[in-house]
């Protein structure tokens, strides 16, 4: 009975022990070869919270279309402004108009023209007679320096050549392009018109005052007195305008002359 009491308190001493912990060192543990190392990213500090006064910083993200110009350097949108018209001396302007007038022509200042991608005129003029009793149809809108060139051409050299025709005075100047904003020859590529600045003219034919009506065509081997008129007609604009080209020049002037006042370097013309 005693050894009973005895092994019961054994028992329970040692159940007693095993409950309570350890203060003894606990040995350290190593990893396992198998388990993953850490990570070498630093840690991704905590966002400070947004309050009333400061909002979040987000970058701005540009559009795709945006970072290609930069990239490219090409723009899309609005085409670029016009090109100025060139301004025109007001005591040049004046004093051609006055010449003009003394020549007996018939014409109108107009509103200044700008149609952009330099193409306009500052000071232009409707004409529509360079001198009496001989009309311009359709009327036409160029610059005074090209009207008065015109004028004069006709007075000194082409109506003396007509005479030697008997058809009669020239009574109409038939044109077929005063100002028009386009390129040369109507390309789509190049260099922009002298018609484009109102410096130039373009004659389909003449009109007589008989009624005949002589169109300007390839006559460089026409032995007739109608072919004499048109070469010395097409000889001596050179004399007035900067630039003549005439039917033998291309097949784009084969119906008409071009006649223009451009200025170049040394006074240099052009004539063909």
């Amino acid at each position: 009975m005693l050894f009973k009491i005895v092994s019961l308190a054994s028992t329970a001493i040692l159940l007693m022990a095993a409950s309570l912990p350890q203060t003894g060192p606990i040995p350290e543990q190593k990893p396992d070869k198998e388990q993953a190392q850490p990570s070498v990213e630093p840690p991704i500090p905590a966002e400070k919270p947004a309050t009333s006064s400061e909002k979040p910083a987000v970058p701005a993200e540009k559009p795709a279309r945006q970072a290609e110009e930069q990239t490219t350097g090409q723009t899309q949108g609005p085409p670029r402004p016009p090109l100025s018209v060139a301004s025109e001396s007001d005591e040049e302007h004046q004093a051609c108009l006055k010449e003009l007038a003394a020549m007996g022509a018939t014409f109108k200042e107009a509103a200044r023209i700008d149609d952009g991608n330099g193409c306009g005129i500052d000071k232009p003029i409707a004409l529509a007679s360079p001198l009496p009793g001989m009309e311009l149809k359709p009327e036409g809108k160029m610059r005074c320096e090209a009207a008065l060139a015109l004028a004069q051409w006709m007075k000194e050299s082409v109506i003396p050549s007509a005479a030697a025709l008997d058809n009669g005075k020239i009574v109409t100047i038939n044109q077929a392009s005063t100002y028009v904003c386009r390129l040369r020859n109507n390309a789509t590529i190049g260099k922009i018109s002298e018609h484009a600045r109102g410096n130039a003219i373009d004659i389909a034919s003449f009109t007589f005052e008989n009624g005949k009506r002589i169109g300007i065509e390839p006559r460089r081997e026409d032995p007739t007195l109608t072919g004499a008129f048109q070469r010395a007609a097409s000889a001596s604009a050179c004399l007035y305008f900067t630039t003549v080209l005439d039917p033998e020049s291309d097949a784009a002037h084969e119906t008409h002359f071009h006649l223009d006042v451009i200025e170049r370097n040394g006074g240099f013309r052009y004539c063909h």
